[in-house]
This record gives C-alpha cells, structure tokens and sequence, in this order.
C-alpha cells in the first residue's frame, strides 16, 4: 500500500516538474505476461520514470556494479531488482530463467547511459536473452531526460532544469534467430536484430512529420537561440536566433516577387545567403529549385522549363566572381533574374523590426498555420547520368525523415563541426551537408568548391572539423595534398555518390588513421539509402538500410546472387518532374507497386543486411550473351593502375553485340597488361579496347559523366575513321590500343 501511494505521489511530481508524457499504454496490454522491456539510457532518472510510469511491478536487470552504490539503495528496496554481471555467462542464463517463469523484465541493452545523445553499442548479450527467452520485447523510448542535469551530457548539450520528458512505448515484437544458427553466430545475430529494433524505436519516435522550418524553431529551442550555428568565407557566423530572424526579412520580401506553391529557381553558391534564401522560400511555402551551375546554361534552362520557373534568385556578386555572366544573360531570356543585392537594398528598418518580433514569437504563430509535411520542400535536379535530367521533389517529411535515419545509426552532437564543400544543388550536399547541421545543433561552415583540393584539408585543421562529407574523387585528391595532421579531429568521413575505391580507403586509413565510412543513395532517396557506421562496418560495402526501409531485389537474367534494387520508405521522394510533362509531378512507382522507386543498380545484401553495389543495371554490357559489369571492368583497371582514373562503356557490336571500351588517363596502358595483372579473369570480363584520355570527363559532384564519356567515344571513333580495330596504336592522347593476341 505504502508503495503504491509512494509511486503515485513521485509520479504526480514528476508529472509537474518534467510535464512528463507517456503514450503506448495499449502496447504494454498487448505484449502478454513474458516481456523483456528494452528501453534507451537517458539519464538517471530512467528507472525512477519507468517504475513510476508502467502500471505493474516490474523487475528491474541492473549491472551489478551499479546496483551497490548507495544512492540506489532506497529504489532498489522500492521494486524488484535482479542484479546481473554483463562479463559472467551464468547472469545471462540466471536472467533467461527468470524470464521463464513469465515476468516484465526491463533490461537497458546500450548497458550505459548515452554521452552522446543517441544511441551507444547495443550489447548482442540482452538479444540472446530475448531469443533464448522467448519473450516479447517490448521497446520503450525514453526522450528529453538526457537534457537533464541527470544525464552524461554535460558540455555536450545545453542542460536545462525541467525539460519535457516523454515515454513511448512500441508496439511488441521478438527477437527469433535461425535454428541453424548455434553459439557465437546466434549470438550475434540476435545482437544485430535487437539493435536493428533498438535504431528502428529511434527513428519511428521522432519528429519527422512536420516542415524544416518548423524543425529549425524546434532545433533553437532546444540548443538555445545564441548558438552559433552557420559560417562562411565571409567569416561572420551566424546564431539560431540571426539565421532565423534573416529568414523572415527575406522570407517577407520574397513573397510579395512570388505565388505560394511556385518553384523558384535558385541560381547561388555555397555560403549561409544561399541557406538563408532556402529556408526564406520553404518559410514562406514556395519551393526552392536548385540550379547546378556547372552544367551550363542549356541544362539550367532545361531545369527552368522542367520545372516551370518563372523567377530565379541569384547574386551579382556570385556571378562576377565565378565568371557566370553568359549563363546570367542565357536565363535571362527565358525567366526573370532577381538579385539579392536589390531585394536588401529595398528592405527597410521597419521590416527587419517586424521579422524580429516574428522570429522572437514564430514558436506561437508558427504552430498554428497549416503547413503539409507532405508538401515539396525542395526541388532538386538528376545529373542526367543516363540521360535527360529530372526534377526530383522532395518533401519536407522526406527530407526531414532521412536525417532522423541517419540520426538513428551515427551520433551527432553539438560539439561537432561540420565542413561542407559539397554543392548545394546535390542532394548530398543539400541533405547531410545543409539541413542535417542546422538542425542537429551542429556548426557548418559553407566553403563554395570542392575542387581547391589543398585549400580544403587546411580548413579542416582551421575549422577542427569533425564531420565531412565527401566523394571518392575527392576524397582520394584531398588526401594527397593534405598534411597528415590536417584531419586530427575528424570523428566522421562518409563517402558517397559513387564508389568508395580501396586505394582512397588505406590511404585514409594509413595516412590519417580515419575509417572513411561508404555510403550508398540517390537523388530520389533524399539521398541517404544506407551508410556504414562506426558500430556496424563492413569494408567493400555501403553499409546496411536505414529504418523503416523496405527493399525487394529484381531478379536479371544472366546475374547469379544479385538483383536490380527497389527501395521504398519514408524518405523516397514525392515523385519527378520530366521534360515531356513541365510542372506535372510524376509519383515513385515500379514493378512492386506505387512508392516504389527502383534504382536501377544490381546489388548483393548479405545475411547481416549489408550491400554490395554490383553496378548499375545500364552499367552492364551483354558480350555474347553474357552480362559484364562495366563497374567491375573499371575496378580492374583500377587494381592495376591506382594511380589513373578509369571509366567503362560498350559500343554496338555487330558479332557479339556489344564491345567494352576502358577510357583511361594511364599513358602505356594495353589489355594485355590488364589481362596478366587480373589473374583468374575471365576473357569476356576484360575491355576489348583500351582509350587512353589526357582526363575522364565529370560532374560538379565529382561523379563520371557518362553522357559525355559516351560522346567522347563516339567522337574518337569518327576521328579514327571508323576504328580500325586490328591496327596497332597511335601517338597522342586519345590512342586505342590493340590486344596483341586478337
């Protein structure tokens, strides 16, 4: 009796102090009588709010250790406690019995309070528990107490006294291995499956369905207005507060030159304006549409028309120092040009006054218009690749849910420092470069070109970056230049939008001591589709799927333990806009059905979950009826030839229906030597031709264009009077060598 009356008068202080909030109670009915409760480490207060907040008496699985300090004793004479030492077999099994007997057992699997905010190593030991048991788990999702000063996370985030506390409690599941699976490898596999429960709770828990700007008035609140959080080469960063305040200035302004729902283009460089102007458009419900520069002013146009843009926001100053006045005077013809530089002249004090006050009362006013998470956030254009460009459009919920996936398998906190060289037309700088600091609490400084390949590794030493995002091209050009101090305070380098090579791996690895961890995406996936961790790596792969995504593998005649991946999931984008139907949406769908977005790249997942990019379905040539991976044709060369890039493509083949020519900057390359340096390799799967090219043509983001790779074999053909395949080499950059053996 004493008890009850106890648990109910800490509940109703708690409830005053911390407004606590708990939802799920009917999945807490559902889960039955054998339940192995998993919940996340926040804070001291965890045990205390559990035991106060579930209705029965549960039993509580505590370290040992912990469970003799002395200012638990008087809750552990409270509730039934069942002590357990993580390095003893016999607790495990001691906990597994005691499951048995049909008991509510809560068990924090991370064994540890967080010091990051996020998740920390789930141990594989409580998910044998939940297989050996087999008891339903029943996950519970604690958030807020870790912005208590209750919490390991002093210095790391702002500690505030009475921050509200919520606690979810998930719909039940079980952890069930193979039957096949015995010792270590059951283990570990239940590890893998309750972790995967574990970053599944973190992500469906989180605020997601809302706007970025909603998100951005969520993110000051909780790191606090006059964190510095947005920088530039103007070195002048910005707080939550200012870039906020700036956002409705020019959000205003901006609506009086624009139609709620338009997509306006954005012509800008990396820099906090350029973000500033983003999240002015979204504010205000337009959607910005991102021009990449660096194609031209025909594919910018291109763009324009794709999307119907009328007006494009650019700056004089950005076009006289990047020498863009032909493609400035090229739009100019077909949409009107408006320059940042005239819209601040125009602003008045009084309309900076009365942003102020909206941006000091946005947490009121804000929250009571409607705004559609669903809504198009951003449009973002393909490189085109594989042809003409599209228009990708990407919600706010899809945006703002592949960040809380990420969120879910790497920690981030607001210690971090962010560089992004990344464009911010790219949906890998526009989503992990941009939107995921602003609104994590990390610092981002904005440098405007990833091809200062010196200039970049002594901002990083500068800034004591820790957080990078990159491709291989650059990854692999930044290493040679920079000096193996400049990245000391790395924490994490992801690679993505193409393949991570294993020469750029060890030389990260060997010259900075950095895990260089490979992701894989698309444009369409917003982009992130999955990514290695720190606590889940396997080097050759892209890592595993993040949260709630689904995936199915198509198979494709002559490819054996491999298919062509279809993906769906919050974060597949709201559909395309294609130049043969201007401004119309087209949603995801495939062959599965509608949301469905197929990637056109055949891949491998193995039994841990982790893919293998095999290569691209249009990346494969049938050579006598067999399918040969172009990507696997280019990591030959690349085995053979570290040092030069390489790239493959096929041309029409009257006898075997298709050839494959390697382009490569290697000067004395031959097949010959490429067949004697991949031992084991079959004939079919070499390059019947080798082009030697002073450069492999690319893109902005630093990928293959393809495109221009396939006109540059066409042209060399021409050239060569029709490719006189059994001659032998020419002199100049260009030259096609012959297989002596032919």
């Amino acid at each position: 009796m004493l008890k009850k009356v106890l648990r109910k008068v800490v509940g109703a202080i708690l409830t005053l102090v911390y407004r606590v909030e708990i939802t799920g109670k009917e999945n807490y009915e559902k889960a039955g009588k054998r339940v192995l409760i998993i919940a996340n480490h926040t804070s001291f207060l965890d045990p205390l709010l559990l035991w106060v907040f579930l209705p029965d008496d549960i039993t509580f699985s505590i370290n040992t250790h912990i469970s003799q300090r002395w200012w638990l004793q008087p809750f552990l004479g409270l509730s039934q406690v069942f002590p357990m030492n993580p390095t003893h077999p016999m607790s495990l099994k001691d906990l597994i019995h005691h499951l048995r007997n049909d008991t509510r057992t809560v068990i924090f699997p991370e064994g540890r309070i967080t010091v990051t905010g996020g998740l920390m190593k789930v141990y594989d030991g409580t998910g044998m528990v939940a297989d050996k048991s087999q008891a339903t788990v029943l996950p519970i999702r604690i958030s807020g107490g870790q912005y208590t000063h209750f919490s390991r996370l002093h210095k790391v985030v702002r500690l505030r006294l009475f921050p509200k506390i919520t606690i979810q409690i998930l719909p039940p599941t079980r952890v069930s291995a193979p039957e096949h699976l015995r010792g270590k490898a059951r283990r570990k596999f239940s590890g893998h499956l309750l972790a995967d429960i574990m970053s599944e709770m973190m992500f469906t828990t989180s605020v997601f369905r809302q706007t970025i700007f909603q998100s951005l008035l969520d993110a000051r609140n909780v790191h606090g207005g006059q964190q510095e959080i947005v920088e530039d080469l103007e070195r002048k960063p910005l707080t939550y507060n200012t870039l906020i305040t700036r956002t409705l200035v020019l959000g205003n302004a901006l609506a009086k030159l624009t139609n709620e729902n338009e997509y306006v283009g954005v012509f800008l460089p990396n820099s906090t304006k350029t973000l500033v102007t983003i999240l002015a458009l979204q504010a205000q419900g337009r959607v910005p549409a991102m021009l990449n520069y660096s194609t031209g002013s025909a594919a910018m146009l291109s763009a324009c028309r794709i999307a119907e843009v009328k007006t494009v926001l650019t700056s004089r100053q950005f076009i006289e120092k990047g020498k863009l006045s032909n493609e400035a005077a090229a739009l100019m013809k077909q949409v009107q040009l408006v320059y940042l530089e005239d819209i601040a002249q125009q602003i008045t004090a009084q309309d900076k006054l009365k942003a102020l006050w909206q941006s000091k009362t946005a947490d009121c006013w804000y929250r009571k218009t409607a705004h559609n998470p669903d809504s198009p956030a951003v449009v973002l254009f393909t490189s085109g690749s594989e042809g003409t460009p599209k228009g990708v459009v990407l919600s706010h919920a899809n945006i703002l849910a592949n960040l809380k996936q990420l969120e879910a398998r790497i920690s981030f906190t607001p210690q971090d420092v962010l560089l992004n060289f990344l464009p911010i037309f790219h949906s890998f700088g526009f989503t992990a470069g941009s939107m995921l600091p602003i609104l994590s609490g990390m610092r981002v400084f904005f440098y405007p070109t990833p091809l200062h390949y010196a200039v970049i590794p002594e901002m990083a030493y500068e800034l004591k970056a820790t957080v990078m995002f990159g491709t291989n091209t650059f990854l692999a050009a930044y290493a040679k230049k920079a000096h193996p101090y400049d990245f000391y305070n790395m924490r994490y380098v992801v690679a993505g939008a193409e393949k991570l090579q294993e020469s750029t791996r060890l030389t990260w690895l060997d010259k900075f001591g950095i895990r260089v961890l490979e992701g894989y995406g698309a444009t369409e996936t917003t982009p992130i589709t999955s990514v290695n961790t720190p606590m889940y790596y396997k080097a050759g792969t892209v890592g595993r799927f993040m949260p709630s995504m689904e995936y199915k593998l198509e198979p494709i005649p002559g490819i054996q333990d491999a298919g062509q991946l279809h993906v769906k999931g919050p974060n597949i984008m709201q559909g395309y806009l294609l130049a043969d139907n201007p401004g119309k949406l087209v949603p995801p769908k495939s062959m599965y059905g509608k949301g469905w977005y197929n990637t056109g790249d055949i891949v491998h997942v193995d039994e841990e979950g982790y893919i293998s990019i095999k290569g691209r379905s249009k990346r494969f040539a049938k050579v006598s009826g067999e399918m040969v991976s172009l990507t696997a044709v280019e990591q030959l060369a690349t085995n053979a030839w570290p040092s030069a890039q390489h790239t493959a493509t096929s041309i029409p083949d009257a006898r075997k229906g298709e050839l494959v020519i390697l382009l490569t900057t290697q000067k004395d390359a031959t097949t010959h030597y490429l067949s004697v340096a991949s031992p084991g390799v079959a004939a079919i799967s070499l390059p019947k031709k080798i082009l030697v090219v002073d450069s492999i043509p690319l893109l902005a983001t630093g990928k293959i264009n393809y495109p221009a790779v396939n006109e540059m074999v066409i042209d060399k053909t021409f050239e060569m009077d029709e490719l006189d395949l059994e001659d032998g080499k020419m002199d100049k950059a260009g030259e096609m060598y012959e297989d002596e053996d032919d």
